[in-house]
């Protein structure tokens, strides 16, 4: 079952799009806000430009590159997929609200996957501070949990991120 996040109560929900949760998953991916083309498809990272699902192919998550419009099949993989700010969307990290990241990572420690990975240091950055932690130093696996679940903080799949030396070509597999 994939759950939408819920609106705090008595608040009519304005999430852009719903998380893809459910038990038992071994990696959610978490990102900052969905941008403007995946908010008007209705899919996560549906930007062509955006190198995520070949990455994910890549990385040994699925056996064949996913498209965009297959985001609800990723539970089958054991894969999650939400955004710390769920109420806008907008191409670019400026000027986020992130107040109601706590409310998402609460969440992700229901659904208590074994991993969290974050796209982009500043989720990452952002999701260690709404948890009193200090914001993590460069890429890989974070010295803080999310509930249960280890944090892993990934270098950007955003067509933005290239050429700033964080994508190298090499599949990394965390299990």
């Amino acid at each position: 079952m994939h759950t939408g996040s819920a609106a705090p109560s008595g608040e009519a929900s304005l999430f852009v799009l719903p998380d893809i949760l459910e038990p038992n998953l071994r990696v959610v991916f978490c990102g900052t806000a969905v941008s403007d083309e995946s908010a008007a498809r209705g899919h996560y990272y549906s930007k062509p430009s955006n190198s995520f699902w070949q990455l994910l192919h890549l990385a040994g998550f699925t056996p064949r590159q996913l498209r965009p419009d297959e985001d609800q099949s990723l539970p089958e993989f054991g894969i999650g997929m939400t955004d710390l700010v769920k109420e806008v969307a907008q191409s670019h990290d400026r000027n986020l609200n992130y107040s109601g990241a706590r409310s998402v990572t609460t969440h992700i420690e229901a659904a208590a996957p074994i991993w969290v990975a974050f796209n982009g240091n500043r989720a990452g950055g952002e999701a260690a501070k709404v948890l009193g932690h200090r914001k993590p130093r460069g890429l890989g696996v974070a010295t803080f949990m999310i509930g249960r679940s280890n944090v892993f903080i990934l270098p950007s799949s955003s067509s933005a991120n290239r050429g700033l030396g964080g994508l190298d070509g090499r599949a990394t597999r965390v299990e």
